[in-house]
């Protein structure tokens, strides 16, 4: 059995796609998922099971989401030892900062610096992004909300043919601490 965090993209924001967590767990108990717990209401699930892989069930999720609720949702899933290594690889000094001055943005495939080539980064400063493995690491001091940075990596240019959703620094440990608790 290996325990998994799925991310749903832009669930409960807005106003748009409204999708209650207690139904969430039905609905990934019923694909035959075990220790199934939601954590906030901005769609993080954390569940066991010893069917797939990470991209096989993103997409089995995804679709029964669209099923049940009727508006698609982009899923990524991510297993515990992924999670853990997001945390330790943080180049920036988590342990100093707000968990609102820091951000991951977890992408579906390896992203490279070309990608990013055409952002003036330091006319951004002090905000600034690192990149990881499948991540992106942001320090935004006056967080995300204010963030010009955070608007200029969400570009389409930027994230095209990628599914993207970022989390915050408080968030991003707490799913890497509850997948390793359910294991």
């Amino acid at each position: 059995m290996t325990t998994y965090a799925a991310l749903l993209r832009g669930i409960n924001v807005g106003g748009g796609k409204r999708l209650p967590m207690a139904e969430l767990r039905t609905l990934m108990t019923g694909l035959g998922h075990t220790g199934v717990r939601t954590h906030l209401q901005s769609g993080q699930a954390v569940f066991t099971t010893d069917d797939g892989d990470a991209e096989s069930l993103a997409a089995e999720l995804a679709r029964a989401i669209e099923e049940r609720f009727g508006f698609p949702v982009e899923v990524l899933v991510r297993d515990h030892a992924y999670l853990k290594s997001v945390v330790d690889a943080c180049p920036f000094p988590a342990a100093g900062l707000e968990g609102r001055q820091l951000h991951v943005t977890y992408f579906s495939a390896a992203v490279t610096p070309d990608r990013f080539a055409e952002l003036d980064q330091a006319a951004h400063l002090p905000e600034e992004f690192r990149l990881g493995d499948r991540c992106l690491y942001l320090y935004a001091p006056d967080g995300v909300g204010r963030s010009r940075l955070a608007d200029a990596l969400a570009r389409p240019r930027i994230t095209k043919g990628l599914t993207a959703t970022s989390r915050n620094w408080n968030t991003v440990v707490k799913l890497a601490e509850l997948t390793s608790t359910a294991e």
